[in-house]
Parts: C-alpha cells; sequence; structure tokens
C-alpha cells in the first residue's frame, strides 16, 4: 500500500479548475458557480450522506409562443403534459411543437425532505437540450448552455426542507454559430422561423435525460479522479479528491466482494493492489474507491468511485489496451428511439447492449455526442468500450456543397466556426472530459466528427483544443472522425492526434452500386493514410442505406444483399493493413434525420432497424466478428 504522492500523481496537475480544498475565502464564489449552473464533477449518488428525489414523470409544457410573457411566474397556462425523460417533438400530434423554434417550458410541483435541513439541496439535469434557463417560484436560479452533458445548481437558499417550490424549466433547441454542435436560424416569407443544422441526425430537444433533486453535506467531497496502471500482478489506482470545506481525507479500496484490499489517506496519493484483477473487453472486474471526508475523525461525507484497473497506449501503429493489441469491432450508434427522440430509456438501453453483444460487438462511439452517463456506467459493468466523443458535429461548410466539397464561406471564419463556436467547443471538452474520466470502458477522446480539417484555419481552431483535452486527460488517446473531402494529401491536423479515424463511403456516396471500383478507391485511400502518418488506423464510419425487405440478385443499391456485399468488400480491405485497428459500421440502427428530400423515413444505414429488427447485414456481422474476439485478423492468437 502507498498513500504517500508518487510520481504518477503528477499527471492529476495537469489542468487542475479547482484546489485541492476550497476554503471559507472561496466558497461563496463556488456557491455563484454553482447557482449559474456550474458542470458537477460526480454523478449524484444515495450515500449514508447523501439523499437523491428523482423528479422524472410527466411535467406541464408550453411553447413560449402560446404563454404569456414570464410564465414562469405562476402555474403554467397550457393544457399540454410532457414526459421526463424523452425529447418533446414527437410526443405530440401538434406539427408546430415538433418544429417549434424558441423556448418550451416544462413545470411541476417538488417537496424537499424534510430531512434535509442543513444539507445544500441542488437540482441535477442530466441533459437539457440545447440549452435552459432555471426557475424556483418566481427566481431564476441558474442556466446552462450544452445539450448533452450535466449540470447542477445549488438552491439551498430557495427552498426549505419539508416545503415545497414550483420548478420552471426553460429549454431551448435553438442553434448558431456560437452553440456546438453549430447551426443557423432562417426566416421565410411567411414570418416563420425555421432551424438550419449540418449534421445528419434529427435535432431532438427538450429534457432528454433525468432531472434530479439531491442533498450533500456541506464539507464533503466535490471530485475524484482516478488513473489506473499495473506492472505484472501489482495494480495501482493513483487518486486525487478535490473538497469542498476542510477536512481530512480517507480512501478505502474494495475488491468486488466488498473486501478492502488497499486504503489510504490524503487529499492525493497511490493504492498498491497485489493480485490484481484487471478490467478487460469482455471481462470486466469493477474495484470499488471509497472516499470519506472527515472532521475530527467523524465521517462528514462519503463517496463511492466505480474503479477499473486498465492501461491504454498507442505504439507505433498498435492500439494497446493492458498492453495487448485490441481490434475494434462495433458501431456509431445513436440515442435514438421512435417517440422518446433522444430520451434516455434503460429498457433499450438494456436490448442494445445485448444486441451489440449477439452481433460480436465490442465497442461503440457515442456518435455525435456524450451519452447518458448511465450508458457508461452499463459499459464499465459490460466490458463494452466506448470512444467517447463530443457534440462537434456539423464544422463543415463543404458539406453544403453537396460532393464537390466546396464551401459557400470558410468553415473557420466569424460566419460560422469563429471564436464563439471555439468556445463553447472548449467548455464542452471540459464538461466531457469532467464527467467521464473515471469510466474504464472510455478508451479514447474523439472530439470532433467530420469537421473541415482540409480547410485553411482548421490547425488554428483544433490544435489549442488538442492542447485542451491532453491537459485534462493526459492518459487517453485522442482521435477526430474525417470527413470524405479531407483526405491524407490535404489534411492539416492529423498530426496533432494519436489514432486516425476514417469515416468513408465508397461503394455508396461515391461509385454507389459499382463496388469493385468503390474497393480500388478504399484501398488507395487507406494505404495513403498509413504512408502518411504510420498511426494506427481504423473505420469509424461505413455503410449503405438498406430498405429491409427489399432484395435481388444484382448489386442494387437499397437491398439487403448489397449491405452485406458493401461491407463484406470493406472487410477485404481492412485485412489487408496490419496497421489496421478496427471497424465501426455506419449504424447500429436505422435512426431519424431532418426532413430533405434524400432521407426516406430516416437514415437506413443500420444493421438493425429504428425498433431493432436485424437486417441480413447482422448476420453477416455476428459471423465474422465472433470470431475475431478483439484481434486483428490474421493475428496469432
Amino acid at each position: 500500500m502507498e498513500s504517500s504522492s508518487s510520481p504518477r500523481c503528477e499527471q492529476f496537475r495537469h489542468g487542475n479548475r479547482l484546489p485541492i480544498a476550497l476554503e471559507n475565502d472561496s466558497l461563496d464564489a463556488y456557491i455563484a458557480e454553482k447557482r449559474a449552473g456550474r458542470p458537477s464533477m460526480l454523478k449524484p449518488t444515495p450515500t449514508p450522506t447523501r439523499e437523491m428525489v428523482n423528479l422524472d414523470g410527466v411535467w406541464r409544457f408550453g411553447l413560449d409562443s402560446r404563454l404569456n410573457d414570464q410564465p414562469w411566474k405562476a402555474r403554467l397556462d397550457t393544457p399540454l403534459e410532457a414526459a421526463v425523460p424523452a425529447s418533446y417533438n414527437d410526443l405530440f400530434t401538434d406539427a408546430e411543437i415538433r418544429d417549434h423554434v424558441g423556448w418550451v417550458y416544462y413545470q411541476r410541483e417538488v417537496r424537499v425532505p424534510r430531512g434535509w435541513s442543513g444539507e445544500r439541496i441542488l437540482l441535477r439535469f442530466d441533459a437539457a437540450t440545447h440549452a435552459a434557463r432555471v426557475y424556483v417560484d418566481r427566481a431564476l436560479v441558474g442556466e446552462h448552455v450544452g445539450g448533452y452533458t450535466p449540470f447542477d445548481i445549488d438552491i439551498t437558499d430557495n427552498v426549505a426542507a419539508g416545503g415545497a417550490f414550483r420548478l420552471t424549466v426553460a429549454v431551448s433547441g435553438d442553434l448558431s454559430n456560437e452553440t456546438i454542435p453549430p447551426g443557423k436560424i432562417e426566416v421565410g416569407l411567411t414570418g416563420k422561423r425555421t432551424q438550419v443544422y449540418f449534421h445528419d441526425f434529427y435535432n431532438y430537444a427538450g429534457l432528454a435525460r433525468s432531472v434530479w433533486l439531491y442533498s450533500v453535506p456541506e464539507t464533503r467531497v466535490e471530485d475524484v479522479t482516478v488513473v489506473t496502471t499495473f506492472t505484472g500482478a501489482t495494480g495501482v489506482v493513483d487518486y486525487r479528491v478535490v473538497l469542498v470545506g476542510d477536512a481530512e481525507v480517507r480512501v478505502r479500496l474494495r475488491d468486488a466482494s466488498g473486501a478492502v484490499v488497499a486504503e489510504g489517506s490524503g487529499a492525493e496519493g497511490s493504492l498498491e493492489i497485489s493480485d490484481v484483477v484487471l478490467w478487460k473487453p469482455g471481462a470486466p472486474y469493477l474495484y470499488e474507491l471509497e472516499v470519506e471526508a472527515l472532521v475530527a475523525d467523524v465521517v462528514v461525507d462519503s463517496y463511492p468511485v466505480s474503479v477499473g484497473v486498465r492501461t491504454v497506449e498507442v505504439r507505433g501503429h498498435e492500439f494497446l489496451i493492458n498492453g495487448e493489441p485490441f481490434y475494434f469491432t462495433g458501431y456509431g450508434k445513436h440515442e435514438d428511439t421512435a417517440v422518446r427522440g433522444k430520451g434516455h430509456d434503460n429498457a433499450y438501453m438494456v436490448h442494445d447492449f445485448q444486441l451489440m453483444e449477439w452481433s460480436g460487438a465490442n465497442s461503440f462511439r457515442t456518435s455525435h455526442y456524450p451519452y447518458a452517463e448511465d450508458v457508461l456506467d452499463f459499459a464499465d459493468r459490460h466490458g463494452i468500450v466506448v470512444i467517447d466523443e463530443t457534440a462537434a458535429v456539423g464544422l463543415n461548410m463543404g458539406v453544403v456543397g453537396g460532393l464537390s466539397g466546396t464551401p459557400p464561406f470558410p468553415t473557420f471564419s466569424e460566419q460560422y466556426a469563429g471564436a464563439a463556436t471555439h468556445a463553447a467547443h472548449a467548455q464542452h471538452i471540459r464538461e466531457l472530459i469532467g464527467r467521464d474520466k473515471n469510466h474504464p470502458s472510455v478508451v479514447m477522446w474523439c472530439i470532433a466528427n467530420e469537421p473541415a480539417s482540409n480547410e485553411d484555419g482548421a490547425r488554428e481552431y483544433f490544435e489549442p483544443l488538442v492542447k485542451l483535452a491532453r491537459e485534462l486527460d493526459p492518459t487517453r488517446p485522442l482521435t477526430y472522425s474525417l470527413v470524405m473531402f479531407a483526405t491524407f494529401q490535404n489534411d492539416q491536423i492529423i498530426d496533432l492526434f494519436d489514432v486516425v479515424s476514417m469515416n468513408r463511403y465508397y461503394g455508396w456516396y461515391i461509385n454507389a452500386g459499382d463496388l469493385t471500383t468503390a474497393e480500388m478507391y478504399l484501398q488507395g485511400d487507406i494505404q495513403g493514410w498509413i504512408d502518411r502518418t504510420g498511426k494506427p488506423i481504423m473505420m469509424t464510419e461505413y455503410g449503405a442505406d438498406t430498405m429491409p425487405g427489399l432484395h435481388s440478385v444484382w448489386d442494387q443499391v437499397w437491398t439487403e444483399e448489397y449491405q452485406v456485399d458493401f461491407l463484406e468488400m470493406y472487410h477485404r480491405v481492412f485485412d489487408r493493413f496490419p496497421q489496421f485497428v478496427g471497424e465501426q459500421v455506419w449504424n447500429f440502427s436505422d435512426f431519424a434525420t431532418t426532413n430533405g428530400l434524400h432521407r426516406v423515413g430516416g437514415n437506413k444505414k443500420g444493421i438493425f432497424t429504428r425498433d431493432r429488427r436485424p437486417k441480413s447485414a447482422a448476420f453477416a456481422l455476428r459471423r465474422r466478428w465472433r470470431g475475431l474476439n478483439g484481434r486483428k485478423p490474421g493475428a496469432e492468437f
């Protein structure tokens, strides 16, 4: 056991945003940040010193255009009710609600448990897409911008233990060049405002994840960071604890049976585990780090953190987990189901993981935004590897230019992705890493999907973001998903990153129906990236729209046979390159998109339908992936 500071703990000194303890003179400033919607580092959980009330259910609901001015000052004058968690867009038959641009209002009454006197009382929103203003009775108590990361608001001074209050939440789904993802609002000839966005999935909005009321002690654990490694049979857990108030720190590490295997004291240090059991893809093992804050030897707060001991490394063209080469098989996914939109649903989560396991998938990417933290907790427990992605999708004016890739104006300009966009992107990276840094399932950060990395200005935009991400977490590799317009000849930022992640659609958007020519293009493309970078290469998107039940004996696009042949062609090419480290098909399931003419009922590239019925490709992938077991095809077993 080792409880003093170690050289490994030096990595904790990168990117610190808070001191180890917040003394009284800084507590007021901290509370002010909290009331402004400061992101919470720790997911609320019930402990002997903390309690929670879930606020999910059916809330009163109304559009700003149908409510009085300042509607939060009274009971909402509306006949509508909306489910939480769920996107609001598909709940109603009213088209005006589905396509609303502007603010919507949710409201309900909340009672504070009478035993919470003397505690700090907070509201927690697991997500509000894309911006929120929160009111307790008539008072604005906090705001947050960013639709896929959590925030909490300290309302202690606004409520009383045992009392009730009216909670009103205004949510905006609007996108602009000051948001991540970006977009713009156009006003038509009729005066109607329309949201335009540059990503290919529906812009669902609302309270899509859970809402909580919770209590914490005045003196408490505010943040915990763990980093793990091992040498031989000895595991090491480096930890760092941030406190609010003045207290001592005690930590105990328990194994899966609850037995203490290491313990220590102090706000940072290292714990050693004899005969460590590693967290492995497909064979997860979790320890629990119990962190306690003590005043005069009395425990005033405790918080548990799940710990998976594992390492991640890029070495040459290999991606290593626990020092062993790992080959990604899996999907790009979406949080998308009928009626719920992006609303988190535990039943779908469990079933999706079952389908991934059935198909032989060992990983997925959180395209194109951070998923609910419950999903990552589930991945931790079930040994599924995650590439965790920010909501920075649509940073590419070339998409507007169609297949020519010619933008109407530069992407990296004040017209589109300028200083405000960059600031929002940086904040999103801070919140993503702050939330997900302790999940063993998360092995890589993806800080953007299909940006215009081939355009001038890309390096100036991304280099500071890469620096920030590495300061916040120096332990995980970084990547971004490459758009087809960004080639090995014109990309300007690949040297800043660790893994080449390619999104490619030869045989669909290019050479549709001609898989022979598409195979030649794909082969040359991958070879070019290998020759240029010497880095690990993986495919983070490849796929073909497929209408279930459509069949043909020819290479006819949209048929189930073509989807199978398309994937098999890509796999033949992948298997020719020892530098190739993974394949994630686009997409796990069909999903909702914009109302554009080229999307009939949404994007149909799913291996499963939107209601999770398998297409023929699901069985083909199962045959391939279940034989790989996380190893590169042809690798020695």
